[in-house]
Parts: structure tokens; sequence; C-alpha cells
């Protein structure tokens, strides 16, 4: 692709790339980012995260390399509940000015 060329992606990466269940994807890279954030932070091992969390150490390295299809949204929200964090889910209507949407903040 030549400079100034566009692609026709999206503002959404993983959209570009193919993915169909992009909210979910969305929202688990977003936790996940800062599961392992916390995790390099701590200095933890997978090991200690596996043992902390209640998740496998198997599992901790799919989160760690990204690797989320596999794991639920619920998954990573426990692990982060379980080192400390307090993950909050609001549910309001969507504005008029744009369309309904699942929005994840960490």
């Amino acid at each position: 692709m030549r400079r100034g060329e566009t692609h026709g992606g999206t503002d959404n990466v993983l959209t570009t790339l193919g993915f169909s269940d992009v909210g979910d994807l969305s929202a688990k890279t977003i936790l996940a980012v800062k599961l392992n954030a916390l995790i390099e932070q701590r200095g933890l091992s997978q090991m200690q995260v596996a043992e902390i969390t209640g998740m496998t150490q198997p599992k901790i390295s799919l989160v760690r390399r990204y690797k989320l299809q596999n794991i639920s949204l619920e998954r990573l929200m426990q692990a982060l509940v379980s080192l400390g964090q307090h993950v909050e889910i609001v549910v309001r209507p969507a504005r008029k000015t744009s369309r309904a949407s699942i929005t994840v903040a960490a």
C-alpha cells in the first residue's frame, strides 16, 4: 500500500481483521490489557496469578498472549476482582445522537 492510500478499514482494528465477535473481543482485550498490566506491576509469575485467580497456568499464558477466544468475559472480570480491582458494569439508555453500543474502560 502506498502512502496516502486507504485500506477501507474501520475505526476498530478487530473488525478490520475480520473478527465477527468484535464487541466481545474488544471488551476482553481491554480487560486483558489491564490484567497484564497488573501482573507486570506486581512482578507476578503465571503460577502466582493462577493461584490468586483460580485460573490454570495455561489460561494465564493465553491471557498474557491475548489469545482470548476460549476465555470468557466473566472470567477476566473475576480475575481482576481477585487482584483487588473493582469491576463495574453500567447499563443506560443510548443517546439519541449515537447508536447503542458496549464500552469497556479500564
